[in-house]
C-alpha cells in the first residue's frame, strides 16, 4: 500500500469513528433474533455450541456472537468452525474485529491468502476472504466476510465506508462478520477443504438475515 492509500484509509477508519460518536439522534436498531436461535441442525450438518470465555467477550465487546462447531453426516471426521459476531450499534468503540489481526495472537499465522467468489442459488454473488493458516504442522483454511444491510463484502476498508454511508442514509451503524475455519488435512486439496467450509455457508445465508437483518 503506497503512503497516499494509507493516509486515506486511515483518515476513512478514524474520520467514521468520530463521526459515529458525535451522531446526536437516536440510532435505529432493526429487530432481529438471537444468533444462538441458529439452527443446530442445517441439511446434513449438526452443530454443537462452543463457549466463548469471557476475557474474550470484553475484547470483543458489546454484540451478539455465535461459536459453534458444524460436522458433516456424512463424513464426521472433518468438521467446520463457524464464528458469527453481530454488533447492533458499532457507534461508541464497539466494532467488528477483523480475523486478519487476531489470528496471530491465538498462534495462528496466515502462509497465504487470496479472495474466492461465493455464490449461491437466489443470492448474489460476492467475494470473501480466504487465508491458509498454520500452526505448527496444523493447516486450516479460513474463509470469511462482512455482511450489514444485505451486503456482503470482502474488504474491511468497504465494510467501513458503508458504515459511514448507511449511518448516514439509513440511521444504522449495525454489521456483522461470518467467519468459517476447517482443518486441511495433509491428504486433500485446498479446494477440496474449502468446499467443505462453502457447503456449511450455503445453509446458512438463506437463514442470516434472520439474524443479521436487512
Amino acid at each position: 500500500m503506497n503512503l497516499s492509500k494509507f493516509a486515506l484509509v486511515c483518515a476513512l477508519l478514524s474520520g467514521t469513528a468520530v463521526f459515529l460518536s458525535y451522531r446526536d439522534h437516536e440510532e435505529i436498531l432493526a429487530p432481529r433474533q438471537d444468533l444462538s436461535t441458529l439452527p443446530n441442525q442445517l441439511g446434513t450438518w449438526n452443530g454443537i455450541d462452543m463457549n466463548i470465555p469471557d476475557d474474550v467477550r470484553q475484547i470483543l465487546g458489546h454484540g451478539d456472537f455465535l461459536s459453534r462447531i458444524y460436522r458433516d453426516n456424512t463424513d464426521n471426521d472433518r468438521y467446520v468452525d463457524l464464528f458469527i459476531a453481530y454488533f447492533p450499534s458499532q457507534r461508541f468503540g464497539d466494532t467488528i474485529h477483523s480475523p486478519r489481526n487476531c489470528l496471530p495472537g491465538s498462534g495462528w499465522y496466515p502462509i497465504d491468502s487470496s479472495r474466492v467468489r461465493l455464490s449461491f442459488s437466489g443470492y448474489r454473488p460476492f467475494l470473501a476472504n480466504r487465508y491458509i493458516i498454520s500452526k505448527g504442522e496444523d493447516r486450516q483454511v479460513v474463509i470469511y466476510w462482512y455482511l450489514a444491510h444485505d451486503r456482503s463484502v470482502a474488504s474491511e476498508y468497504w465494510a467501513r465506508y458503508y458504515l459511514f454511508a448507511d449511518s448516514v442514509k439509513m440511521n444504522r451503524s449495525d454489521g456483522s462478520m461470518i467467519r468459517l475455519v476447517t482443518p486441511l488435512d495433509p491428504k486433500e486439496t485446498i479446494e477440496a477443504a474449502q468446499q467443505r467450509a462453502v457447503s456449511l455457508a450455503g445453509n446458512i445465508v438463506p437463514l442470516i438475515h434472520r439474524y443479521v437483518p436487512r
